[in-house]
């Protein structure tokens, strides 16, 4: 059994994940989210007299010691992920842990971290998508005047360019790049709903995310829609190049290569 808790695991991530990706999704990285989160809650209960500064100050010092080998052997015992890590940081902080998730559901903090981690994955998207723009911006100048038949149905149609047909795919994707960056700015967190008077204080410090008002979902339709567009992006345009390939240029396979880096 693998034993990195640095790096996402998963059979797919060997082959696609990149290491940016992996280590946010990791098992360490997620732990490090929910307990920033639990320091969040306790500053603002702080703020109210609810908690000690002292017991705040605790949490903070200990936030980033995350013991996956301690935690995996209290969650061996009480089957429960989040209170293990819970447990575990609570002996790390002796002082702060009897505060530890007060008036919290496990929700609270699992949906939260998922909307801050999407949001931080949305932002490494977003980079890859900006150098893949770029490096078709490049092959559209290149290979502006290389002529060639365009197709439709695999049957020759009419004369066109090279780069001509690479603009329209990169303006697909220019297209789903916008959504994405709205998709984005638009991400809202669950909220602490039922923790009165801290209803939307969430993630005020750690992520600049604020809650839906009237629900506590987080993850909308929307944001699953425009992420089947981007892959049915990246299914469409290899296929049909190398389609395009069989019949045309060499030059085909360097557009390809921009895609698969």
């Amino acid at each position: 059994m693998l034993t990195d808790y640095e790096i996402y695991q998963s059979p797919f991530t060997w082959r696609y994940g990149s290491p940016g990706m992996r280590r946010l999704w990791s098992e360490a990285n997620k732990r490090r989210v929910w307990r920033q989160l639990w320091v969040a809650l306790a500053e603002v209960q702080a703020e109210y007299g609810l908690v000690r500064p002292e017991q705040v100050q605790d949490l903070r010092s200990h936030v980033d010691e995350v013991d996956l080998p301690r935690a995996l052997a209290i969650e061996a015992e009480i089957h429960h992920d989040l209170m293990a890590e819970l447990n575990t940081y609570a002996e790390q902080a002796p002082t702060g842990g009897p505060i530890l998730h007060l008036g919290a559901t496990s929700m609270d903090i699992e949906d939260n971290a998922d909307a801050l981690r999407m949001r931080q994955a949305l932002e490494l998207v977003g980079e890859k998508l900006d150098a893949l723009l770029g490096a078709f911006a490049e092959k559209i100048e290149t290979y502006a005047d290389t002529p060639l038949i365009a197709f439709t149905h695999l049957q020759p149609a009419e004369p066109s360019t090279l780069g001509y047909r690479l603009a329209l795919y990169a303006q697909d994707l220019l297209i789903d790049r916008a959504a994405l960056g709205r998709r984005r700015r638009d991400l809202k967190g669950k909220g602490f709903k039922d923790v009165n008077p801290l209803d939307k204080i969430f993630c005020m410090d750690i992520g600049k995310i604020t809650p839906f008002s009237e629900t506590t979902e987080f993850l909308s339709e929307e944001m699953i829609f425009q992420f089947f567009l981007l892959q049915e992006w990246f299914k469409i345009f290899p296929s049909e190049y190398r389609d395009f390939a069989f019949w045309e240029t060499p030059h085909i396979d360097q557009v390809l290569d921009i895609v698969r880096k």
